[in-house]
């Protein structure tokens, strides 16, 4: 491959990144914790959209176990927010062979 070649597929690579980063804002992944009583929805930039909690968890004498039934649900929404950005990433960037060591999105 000669250097034009590989420019054009950076240029080409570089677009594509960007149209996936203004979509991550469109992209919903759901979270939860506590068997599905506590979820979070939340967008591909980890802007939080929504939280939905089973009003059985409300229990002023254990407000802890909510807050962290609440935390674990944000992480876990988190956590599938990043592997979809991933996973997508990987199949945009196709064939484009990168040196070790280097992965996207930076």
């Amino acid at each position: 491959m000669n250097i034009g070649q590989m420019m054009k597929q950076v240029q080409e690579m570089q677009a594509k990144m960007t149209d996936m980063q203004n979509r991550l804002g469109d992209v919903e992944v759901k979270g939860q914790s506590g068997g599905g009583m506590v979820m979070v929805t939340m967008t591909g930039k980890s802007e939080m959209r929504k939280i939905a909690i089973d009003p059985k968890l409300i229990n002023p004498d254990d407000k802890e176990m909510l807050e962290d039934l609440i935390v674990a649900a944000v992480n876990d929404a988190k956590a599938k927010a990043e592997k979809q950005i991933t996973d997508e990433t990987e199949k945009m960037m196709g064939g484009l062979q990168l040196p070790p060591g280097v992965k996207l999105p930076f």
